[in-house]
């Protein structure tokens, strides 16, 4: 059988870089060290802030995540996956510069609500704002379906939790912000929902093994299964 390679394009951040080429590894059948995927893996921090791009008309990412791109694709990647939900916000401009395809997150995520939640079922999206305010999930997504945090709990709370001085993207992915974000997922239980979107990877960094007070839809786990199955072709 002759498996695709896979690229990472990475660096979005190097921890959800890492946590992802993890879940890969985890999810693949192996018997011996043969049995693995090849994966390529480009993590390139030095891409600017996907964010401050969408909010504050800051640098754009789109070069960067094309030249690092074609670093993959020139290395011989069959096709790329981006740990960055953020990111995605520029996925077309990046495609359409490549040969090789990028797996959407977010047509990924689209798939399985509809497969596995009601109609009914109202969803917490815990998210940058940067991929809230671009439109992201009211494109792909019924908005029917989606629950925002309001303004004031987006920035003092999910944004300083991703970005703050001692958020995830800092190195804190301690206990302390796991039980931020269950206190957050706790209150909105309170109003109805039903399930959670993990809608920056980062965020899966806290996701133990222990339970969580709801159900969450992780965007890593999605890529990890999707990887697999396309490099294998199953």
């Amino acid at each position: 059988m002759n498996e695709k390679i896979v690229g990472i394009l990475g660096g979005m951040g190097p921890e959800a870089t890492w946590d992802l080429f993890g879940r890969i590894i985890k999810r693949t059948p192996v018997k011996k060290d043969a049995d693995h995927l090849r994966v390529i893996i480009d993590s390139n921090p030095k891409i600017p802030d996907r964010t401050a791009a969408i909010l504050s008309n800051g640098p754009s990412p789109v070069d960067a995540m094309i030249q690092t791109g074609l670093n993959l694709e020139n290395s011989g990647a069959d096709f790329l996956v981006i740990p960055c939900m953020t990111a995605h916000y520029f996925y077309e401009a990046v495609q359409t510069r490549l040969k090789i395809p990028i797996i959407n997150a977010f047509e990924l995520m689209k798939k399985h609500i509809e497969q596995h939640f009601s109609n009914q079922v109202k969803v917490l999206v815990v998210a940058t704002s940067g991929s809230i305010q671009s439109g992201l999930y009211q494109k792909y997504l019924p908005s029917d379906y989606l629950v925002f945090p309001g303004e004031s709990i987006q920035e003092e709370e999910v944004m300083d939790l991703i970005y703050g001085p001692r958020g995830i993207k800092a190195g804190y992915t301690d206990e302390k912000n796991m039980d931020r974000l269950y206190r957050l997922m706790q209150r909105y239980q309170q109003s109805g929902v039903s399930s959670v979107i993990a809608g920056c990877t980062e965020i899966g960094l806290l996701l133990k093994d222990q339970a969580t007070p709801l159900p969450v839809i992780d965007p890593l786990d999605l890529l990890a299964h999707e990887t697999l199955r396309l490099a294998k072709e199953l």
